[in-house]
């Protein structure tokens, strides 16, 4: 088999129907893996569905398992031509499981420990906004518009713009940030590049975490789990949430209701009629 030449096309291919570029490395990634596994066959045509199948049950996770799927039934739509291939294989349910989120003194103790104020507003605009890792970094100072106290995202996950408050007290503290470093076009610039990376965003997460003393695990993501989580105790309607995590459906934001430790811990426990 020409790995090449079918790596080559499909290159091309993905350009034409996908715009994000981490959807396309993914994508490529796995079809590489793909290819490079059945090199011994004639043609991406002539693999047995069966052997498909093995090969994505060597999938350690379903979230894997999930990935090689896509990425595969791509190729075969748009570069083999043979959008049917692989519509019998059933595609792999996700586990139903919930983040394990920060409680507001946990958040909390996280700020106190952070002396840096480059740290401080990466962690504050995460958690004000709720924003994707990929959203803070690509965020410039012309997106925020203070005289109508919004954030704009622009061009977020699925291509969507949305907008998200902009918080008095993040307002503070961004100018407290760029009159110590003056960045030009993007709110975060990295040490040797314009723009901070995710990599660097996600130490920080931990790095303060650790500090804190929190046993949980902390990453990047959590913080915009903590946010919507803490928007739901402290009230605020879940369409609106919605409108701000950018999710399609309600029914995705629901998570937030599920996770929220206040409405679980107001329930009256049944052992409170016994006597013990």
């Amino acid at each position: 088999m020409n790995i090449r030449k079918h790596l080559d096309n499909y290159s091309r291919d993905l350009q034409l129907v996908y715009s994000s570029k981490a959807t396309i490395e993914n994508y490529k990634s796995q079809v590489k893996s793909f290819l490079t596994h059945f090199s011994n066959e004639v043609e991406p045509k002539s693999i047995p569905n069966d052997k498909i199948k093995d090969w994505l049950l060597e999938a350690k996770t379903i979230n894997s398992r999930k990935h090689r799927l896509c990425a595969i039934n791509s190729f075969y739509k748009i570069t083999v031509g043979m959008p049917s291939k692989i519509q019998k294989i059933p595609y792999p349910k996700s586990d139903k499981k919930l983040p394990i989120v920060l409680s507001q003194d946990e958040v909390q103790r996280m700020f106190d420990v952070c002396e840096n104020i480059k740290h401080k507003t990466i962690l504050a605009l995460l958690y004000a906004t709720g924003m994707r890792v990929s959203e803070l970094i690509n965020l410039k100072w012309s997106h925020i518009d203070r005289s109508r106290k919004v954030i704009n995202i622009i061009q977020g996950k699925g291509k969507k713009d949305r907008q998200v408050p902009l918080a008095p007290e993040l307002v503070k503290l961004l100018e407290k940030y760029y009159r110590k470093y003056e960045t030009e076009t993007y709110v975060l610039d990295g040490q040797f590049s314009d723009q901070y990376s995710s990599t660097s965003v996600n130490q920080v997460m931990k790095q303060l975490a650790l500090k804190a003393g929190i046993s949980k695990r902390v990453y990047t993501h959590l913080m915009r789990h903590n946010s919507f989580t803490h928007m739901v105790e402290a009230g605020v309607d879940i369409n609106l949430i919605q409108l701000l995590a950018g999710h399609k459906t309600v029914k995705t934001t629901m998570m937030y209701t599920h996770i929220s430790h206040n409405r679980i811990s107001q329930i009256q426990s049944p052992l409170g009629n016994i006597n013990l």
